[in-house]
């Protein structure tokens, strides 16, 4: 589905700004880094000389000299770079930061979308998720493993809650480490607050920044989604559906959570296991989280998908104590 003009120029009005502002920021940094060292501003003449004549050398052909120019150029690139680390300075402090490296915060790598463009897309067709803010916290940086007790042994999963939790994580690190070649499934199981939602939020926010697309959805939010697209009448919202079910199916990585808090009936069973076989068959990831058990998913939804998850899912079970509730009983003791 083709964007509208309006939501095209919005995107495109945000690289604009950030190109602005990296070129602010180098200005910034150049200014302060002149004044803190001098030789670095005699530096950067000198060659801006050397490139001048380079350019005419270039056009009279001489390519010896033009070597020559090269050669002394790299000289004083390099001494750039010493002054700069010798003051406590990164190397690159005098270049260009991006946002998007592969791009350069363009949008494009020659005519073809960059992920970090179709990225943009899936913010703004899912705006209300506020992805980005949420991830700005739920992270591995954040994580912490001391919710999670060692006092016990959980008789069906013969370990204790931070056992588990740490084999979780860790598979969880090579789903990410192998994702552009496995595109791996995983269902999360557990019960409310032990940080299903947390960890999948956690994977998201790694896959982001390597630059795949990721679009996170309650179940709740996904089957609203998905009866607009089947059933809307009015023209404005049924083109936002249609294109929000393009990118439902199309992301690198699509996230539902809380599967089984929706109103669940023939309509949501269908419309699952379109999304679930859909995004198998375009080899691409889908994480989802849930409250029930194997059995209740078998029998809440139907055969098929059960037996697609079984097939093509990494299941996971979260075990321990809901976290949340410890959280607000820690704050109030606090307090």
């Amino acid at each position: 589905m083709a964007l509208k003009n309006d939501q095209y120029n919005q995107i495109m009005r945000e690289y604009d700004s950030r190109q602005l502002q990296n070129k602010h920021d180098l200005d910034r940094r150049r200014q302060e880094a002149f004044a803190a060292i001098p030789e670095l501003k005699r530096l950067e003449n000198e060659m801006i000389t050397l490139s001048a004549q380079s350019g005419r050398m270039a056009i009279l052909g001489d390519t010896s000299c033009l070597m020559q120019l090269k050669e002394q150029s790299q000289s004083l690139k390099q001494r750039q770079i010493e002054l700069l680390l010798s003051h406590g300075y990164p190397e690159n402090y005098l270049t260009l930061h991006y946002q998007c490296s592969k791009c350069k915060d363009t949008g494009f790598i020659g005519t073809e979308k960059c992920n970090c463009f179709k990225q943009a897309i899936t913010d703004l067709l899912y705006n209300g998720s506020n992805i980005k803010t949420i991830l700005a916290k739920e992270n591995f940086n954040n994580f912490s493993f001391a919710y999670y007790s060692d006092d016990y042994i959980d008789e069906t999963l013969g370990s204790s809650p931070l056992s588990n939790m740490q084999k979780v994580v860790a598979s969880c690190k090579t789903f990410i480490r192998h994702f552009d070649k496995k595109r791996d499934n995983l269902l999360l199981l557990g019960n409310t607050g032990v940080g299903k939602t947390f960890l999948a939020n956690c994977i998201a926010k790694e896959l982001l920044d390597k630059g795949y697309t990721v679009i996170y959805l309650t179940a709740f939010h996904l089957f609203d989604i998905l009866e607009k697209y089947k059933f809307g009448k009015d023209e404005e919202n049924a083109y936002q559906a249609a294109n929000q079910f393009s990118y439902i199916l199309d992301c690198d990585l699509l996230i539902i959570d809380d599967l089984g808090t929706e109103l669940n009936n023939t309509f949501t069973t269908s419309q699952l296991y379109l999304c679930i076989n859909e995004r198998l068959l375009r080899r691409k990831s889908t994480i989802i989280s849930t409250n029930l058990s194997l059995d209740n998913l078998n029998t809440n939804y139907s055969e098929r998908i059960y037996s697609r998850i079984i097939s093509n899912y990494s299941i996971r079970r979260i075990i321990g104590d809901d976290i949340r509730l410890r959280k607000a009983i820690s704050e109030v003791r606090g307090s």
